[in-house]
């Protein structure tokens, strides 16, 4: 059985793990001969692209906030991606066998993620900075690591016991200088999307490892469902949407580069580079979400809070790293 991939802990389509490189290269195009180094070369700075649209999207959304209600925001986003994306899903021609337990999965996966996690995300992005949320949405993998020995008995080598202590240091370092008021509720409140984060990708990586659903329909359905549920929750909580030119558009790019397009760039790369190369490539994310930060919210990070953040990011690149043999 080839190697799981387990992809990068940012909201997009495409995130479930458990997805090989292989049926994720098939969406797109049949998989390309070897490359020439130079035709490698390229790619992998195609693929430098990822990190600087994944890094934005948080900032985005911070931007995006100041026009319209987080939860309008993030099923106005999922919404316009699930339009786009599921006509290609409904293409696949094992949709209509699919049993009532795929779709009750496919349902929890849509709320898990598109409702709480990223509902979770937008809101909590009121009250704290872009870059910390970065940070917080860089944990996924540990939790995703305790929730897979209980969901699917997969037991954790020393090394990734010790990258969680190390991720646990590093967490301590950034937030060792305090925090301002109302940030602690903001950090509640996307921890506990976190939890939705991490039940998502362990359910998609359920569905993936027993390689009955194709992955266009594994990452369109709960996308779609999701943003059916959020959409009637944000008219109820935060009404009609008032109308403004500058939101709207950070929500089409939102939906088009920072869902679809990292989807598809991702698919592209991974037909030519390991799952290592672009996972460790993926989780300089925080640190481009903090460049960001610092160009279009004027937010910066103090050298203690930038070596907070190293220190979490190289222990989850422990976790992520590791080769399935090496366990």
């Amino acid at each position: 059985m080839p190697p799981v991939v387990a992809l990068p802990p940012f909201p997009y389509p495409g995130y479930a793990s458990g997805v090989t490189p292989s049926r994720l290269a098939a969406i797109i195009v049949p998989a390309m001969p070897s490359l020439s180094a130079g035709a490698r070369s390229r790619t992998l700075l195609e693929a430098a692209v990822l990190p600087l649209i994944l890094g934005s999207t948080v900032v985005l959304a911070k931007l995006a906030l100041a026009h319209l209600g987080p939860l309008t925001l993030a099923a106005s986003r999922y919404a316009l991606a699930a339009l786009i994306l599921l006509p290609f899903a409904a293409r696949q021609r094992d949709a209509t066998q699919w049993s009532r337990g795929v779709w009750i999965r496919f349902t929890a996966m849509g709320i898990s993620f598109y409702v709480i996690a990223n509902g979770s995300l937008f809101l909590g992005l009121k009250l704290i900075p872009a870059t910390t949320a970065a940070l917080l949405l860089s944990l996924v993998p540990l939790l995703v690591l305790f929730m897979s020995v209980l969901w699917l008995r997969e037991v954790p080598s020393f090394l990734q016991a010790l990258a969680v202590v190390i991720c646990i240091g590093g967490s301590v370092l950034f937030f060792s200088q305090g925090v301002t008021s109302g940030e602690p509720a903001g950090i509640v409140i996307v921890a506990i999307g976190l939890l939705g984060n991490a039940a998502f990708t362990i359910m998609g990586r359920d569905i993936a490892r027993a390689g009955a659903i194709d992955t266009v329909s594994l990452t369109a359905v709960p996308l779609a469902i999701g943003a059916a549920i959020l959409l009637p929750i944000a008219l109820i909580v935060e009404g009609l949407p008032r109308f403004s030119p500058q939101g709207w558009s950070i929500v089409v790019v939102l939906a088009l580069l920072n869902t679809l397009g990292a989807y598809l760039l991702y698919n592209h790369v991974l037909r030519v580079l390991t799952a290592i190369e672009l996972t460790v490539l993926l989780n300089l994310t925080p640190l481009v979400t903090a460049g960001w930060a610092w160009l279009a919210l004027g937010s910066r990070l103090s050298g203690r809070q930038l070596a907070g953040m190293l220190v979490v990011l190289a222990s989850v690149s422990m976790i992520q790293l590791q080769r399935p043999d090496e366990r």
